[in-house]
């Protein structure tokens, strides 16, 4: 193919695909039925190329997008022999081995783009639907032992064909959802934003040609491989190893191999999959790894298929981290974070004045579903929570922040879920508990606490890890503190709960949250003195604290 392309207009068709992608992610976040799309924002968009490999994305869940990818390139090997790729044609899946899901509830749409007859890209989304199905409402259950007890699955097929949709399907979807309008509704959001992103590719390749545009993607993959060889150089070479605890799925090892072309993460060795919902597959974790690569490497620049280019993952077929079906997975989001934490990890001694200590390391989904009191309707309530993060040598964590595989994504307003979920938000505050301590202190976590204001309610929650491990500190700090749930009935009875799903719950019985603070850097007794009293004045840090771990005394 000639070079001689007018770079002004590479940039262009670049910038308008990244242009492109923001509009889809804001026209799904605003036609969206349920909060956790359109107010948590719990799902990502992108666009890829013919073959399947990401140009550009928008806002959302890293690892959603990333699974984005598998997704294609599964329709993409299915139907393209067949000949069977239409222009209109819009395909679902939610496979977690090939369709680039993570687990069921995660559902992409995916719409290949054309110019005349010609395959030019790919437009995709990939949102959390409430319901699809399975032994509980909400469709994670930490019961199950096999896939097909968390939902419907589906297997890389067509939703819409030359435009029209396959009726069928979505009559499928409509019985096995417990919450088919709102589901509906999220599927029809996903639509229009993947013909919004078309419609702007094919304007693009109108303007300036499909041979410009094709070009414009392969170089701007290839742009995204040179940043990242650019920030591998810098980063320290060898081979580092780490330990880590994933409480009751036992220890996980890993190497971590870096050199001036490759970083490696290996996870062979470690245990098959389980008969629980705690299962990654490889996509899944090879997911978990971008985002610690992202992170480490260049977090601020251009994310596409190219960046990852270096990036590899060692990982036993039908492992924890390489499961096969018919493996349940469910809690797929912990074990996936615990890698990245583990990466995190095994660089924070060699890039000190970069990496944190530890943070709370939970995504914390807590789902609540009871029949709302005043319009006899089903209330769901679905969230992630936010935790502390880990200090560095020179700053203090963040406070309150969802977890590290979370995001761009937001709590749901206190005020709306008190409308529509049919719960009274009692408090909602940082977690004052020991933890986290260091010269320089690891963000705080919260609590928060809902009554339940329904009837026939009931709660999922997925607190772990950390819900008995406290995340690690780094140079002499504290530990921080762990995650856990209690429920508080409504005759004064208390459950501290770690994951657990369909627990039933009466009017009156209260579900409180509490999320760990983040790992402290350094001695806490070298904290500035003036420092520790602003602490002390707003509320960071107790009296009590103040003494036991910064050796404090008001005749200082």
């Amino acid at each position: 193919m000639s070079n001689d392309f007018d770079p002004f207009s590479l940039e262009i068709i670049q910038n308008s695909i990244d242009a492109a992608c923001e509009e889809m992610f804001t026209g799904m976040r605003q036609t969206a039925m349920s909060t956790i799309i359109y107010e948590v924002l719990d799902f990502g968009v992108g666009i890829t190329d013919p073959e399947g490999s990401l140009v550009s994305q928008g806002a959302g869940i890293p690892i959603f997008i990333g699974m984005l990818e598998p997704g294609v390139k599964a329709i993409y090997k299915k139907f393209k022999a067949a000949g069977r790729i239409f222009p209109g044609d819009i395909f679902i899946t939610n496979d977690p081995w090939h369709g680039g899901a993570s687990h069921l509830n995660d559902v992409s749409l995916l719409m290949p783009v054309f110019s005349g007859d010609t395959l030019i890209a790919w437009t995709a989304n990939k949102a959390h639907w409430s319901d699809i199905g399975g032994m509980v409402p909400g469709s994670v259950a930490i019961e199950a032992t096999e896939v097909y007890q968390e939902g419907l699955q589906f297997p890389d097929i067509k939703l819409f064909e030359r435009g029209e949709p396959i009726e069928s399907v979505i009559d499928m979807i409509r019985a096995n959802s417990r919450l088919p309008d709102n589901t509906l509704g999220d599927m029809w959001a996903g639509v229009a934003s993947l013909r919004l992103g078309a419609n702007r590719l094919e304007q693009l390749v109108q303007t300036y040609g499909q041979e410009v545009f094709t070009e414009a993607l392969r170089r701007y993959m290839d742009y995204g491989e040179v940043v990242s060889r650019q920030a591998l150089a810098q980063l320290p070479k060898g081979t580092f190893r780490t330990v880590g605890d994933l409480e009751s799925l036992g220890q996980v090892k890993m190497l971590l191999t870096i050199t001036d072309d490759h970083f490696t993460i290996d996870l062979r060795g470690n245990r098959s999959q389980v008969n629980e919902p705690a299962n990654c597959p490889y996509a899944v974790t090879l997911c978990g790894a971008k985002v610690a690569f992202k992170a480490i490497t260049d977090p601020g620049g251009i994310c596409n298929a190219g960046v990852f280019r270096p990036l590899r993952l060692l990982c036993d077929e039908g492992s924890l981290f390489a499961a096969k079906r018919p493996a349940p997975v469910g809690l797929f989001h912990e074990p996936v974070m615990f890698v990245t934490d583990l990466v995190w990890r095994s660089l924070a001694d060699v890039l000190p004045e970069q990496l944190t200590a530890g943070h709370f390391g939970s995504v914390g989904a807590l789902v609540i579903g009871s029949i709302h009191p005043d319009t006899g309707k089903p209330a769901f309530l679905i969230e992630p929570e936010v935790g502390g993060f880990g200090a560095g040598l020179g700053y203090d964590g963040a406070n309150a922040q969802f977890s590290k595989i979370d995001g761009e994504t937001f709590n749901t307003p206190v005020e709306l879920n008190e409308a529509r979920n049919a719960v009274f938000v009692r408090q909602y505050r940082f977690n004052e508990e020991d933890g986290g301590e260091g010269e320089y202190r690891g963000g705080k976590g919260v609590v928060l606490e809902y009554e339940i204001k329904g009837e026939g309610a009931w709660t999922t929650g997925l607190f772990t890890p950390n819900h008995t491990t406290a995340p690690w500190s780094i140079n002499g700090g504290e530990p921080g503190s762990s995650n856990r749930v209690e429920i508080i009935r409504s005759d004064g009875k208390r459950e501290i709960l770690g994951k657990f799903s369909n627990v039933p719950l009466n009017q009156g019985d209260i579900i409180r949250v509490v999320t760990g603070a983040g790992g402290g850097a350094g001695d806490p007794l070298r904290r500035d003195r003036s420092i520790l009293e602003s602490d002390i004045r707003n509320g960071y840090v107790s009296e009590r604290q103040a003494r036991q771990y910064y050796g404090f005394s008001d005749n200082q």
